[in-house]
């Protein structure tokens, strides 16, 4: 295979091409093998070009490094180099590929025993970064998108329909164009105890029930109680009752829920401020392996209580960095797994008891807003808790335009940890209009500021 490789750098420039960039000196062991791919990579490094037999002679000449045995056995070699002008390119791609995996492996390896053995200067922390970065070798030709010689691609592209995970809430829909990309971090914010887990819970069971594979991670609450928010919504029961629920029933609901779906539904508790990014992405390794589980969403509750892996708080690490840090981490692991990640956040102290949000009120970093794809608020008054609704806000959405429905009220049934559509009338009175904070000096502003009533002309008889 080296001499395959080492024949196609000099007679198959649109494979040397491809293949150059990932081949490395140390995955050629025979040291005439090495010294030969040192002498094409440095020729075609330096003069953009690949060399010929007759540039190799000469580039040979100017080694003063090779005894004659050494010498003599190179210039053979490079005589000796021809390829079959027939061989499938494709099939030599991939055969390469798959040399430089396994060399790369080997060579991972070797120096993790030199490791083990104390016979390197690195440390054995450094082994599990050894492997990963072995495991990652791969061809990867795409280097940049060409603007007008991909003009074709990119067309087909903004006509393709991008797969979305929708909601069954109608107004989620509108305003995401359709439900949740993959690559994406998507957030709902509010204070304790408006609904954020309740949200991701009804979030949840919708796509276990459209036959997707949910993967929730909590280091919030324990596995079980979020199983039994779900349990509440996917079965129609109560929460309250379902401690008084007969076995016999439960089974019999449950299995209607199994008939209905092909989906699973994985929980994962972690304590709180225990795990992050790459605790999740060795979940998923495990998941695949033992449990032959894909998930096509994550759901993590929530964002705040999870570690990074970049940074170590209180290493002069303030909670704007550390946090931010956290969030480009999970959305990295959202772009790296190709699904939707949804989490949730707190807001800050100063919006306590209001009614109405910005994205300045974001607890801890507004590094999550300036990460996140969609951030919706979830704002809860007595009036709307009278009526058994929560009002959603915009605060940021990359898919669509954040003006357009900024404001609009979902149904909520908290005995069942469920989300409902309302009727049409329910919303006229609040996508347009703002609401706002019921502090006394913002009570008073409002009042200030609020339109004067126009003029009734029909309290007025003879009115013209």
């Amino acid at each position: 295979m080296e001499h395959m490789i080492l024949a196609h750098l000099i007679y198959n420039e649109k494979y040397g091409r491809k293949v150059l960039p990932y081949l490395k000196h140390d995955y050629f062991y025979d040291h005439s093998d090495k010294t030969l791919f040192n002498l094409i990579e440095t020729y075609t490094t330096k003069y953009n070009q690949f060399p010929t037999k007759e540039t190799l002679f000469i580039e040979l000449d100017s080694q003063d490094n090779l005894n004659e045995d050494g010498f003599k056995s190179i210039q053979e070699m490079i005589s000796g180099l021809e390829i079959d002008p027939s061989t499938n390119l494709d099939w030599l791609l991939d055969k390469t590929e798959k040399f430089c995996q396994e060399k790369s492996i080997f060579n991972a390896i070797r120096e993790s025993i030199k490791i083990i053995d104390s016979k390197s200067d690195l440390t054995k922390g450094a082994i599990p970064q050894l492997l990963q970065n072995a495991l990652q070798v791969s061809f990867d030709s795409h280097i940049g998108h060409d603007f007008i010689e991909d003009a074709d691609e990119r067309y087909d592209e903004y006509h393709k329909k991008e797969t979305k995970l929708d909601f069954d809430i109608e107004y989620l829909n509108l305003i995401t164009n359709g439900g949740l990309p993959s690559k994406s971090l998507n957030l709902f914010l509010s204070t304790t105890g408006v609904g954020k887990s309740m949200t991701m819970c009804h979030m949840a069971a919708h796509n276990l029930m459209c036959h997707k594979n949910v993967l929730y991670i909590t280091l919030e609450m324990a596995e079980e109680r979020i199983a039994q928010r779900i349990d509440a919504n996917l079965l129609d029961v109560p929460i309250q009752d379902m401690i008084h629920m007969s076995k016999v029933d439960y089974q019999k609901r449950l299995d209607r829920v199994k008939k209905t779906t092909k989906g699973k539904l994985i929980i994962k508790e972690y304590p709180t401020a225990s795990a992050g990014a790459s605790h999740f992405r060795h979940l998923l390794n495990e998941l695949r392996i033992k449990k032959n589980f894909i998930p096509h969403i994550i759901y993590i509750d929530y964002l705040n209580l999870c570690l990074s892996s970049r940074i170590k708080m209180g290493n002069g690490a303030n909670s704007y960095t550390y946090i931010k840090s956290v969030t480009e981490e999970i959305r990295g692991l959202a772009v790296e797994q190709n699904l939707p990640i949804v989490s949730a956040t707190q807001l800050n102290r100063g919006a306590q008891g209001s009614s109405d949000v910005g994205i300045e009120n974001t607890s801890d970093s507004i590094g999550i807003a300036m990460t996140a794809d969609l951030m919706l608020a979830l704002i809860s008054t007595e009036e709307l808790e009278e009526l058994g609704q929560i009002m959603v806000k915009q605060l940021k959405n990359r898919y669509g335009d954040p003006a357009k429905y900024k404001r609009f009220v979902v149904g909520v049934d908290r005995s069942k940890m469920r989300l409902y559509n309302v009727e049409q009338s329910a919303q006229d009175d609040v996508l347009d209009s703002p609401t706002f904070d019921k502090s006394k000096f913002s009570e008073e502003e409002s009042e200030r500021k609020k339109p004067k009533k126009k003029f009734d002309k029909s309290k007025f008889s003879g009115f013209k």
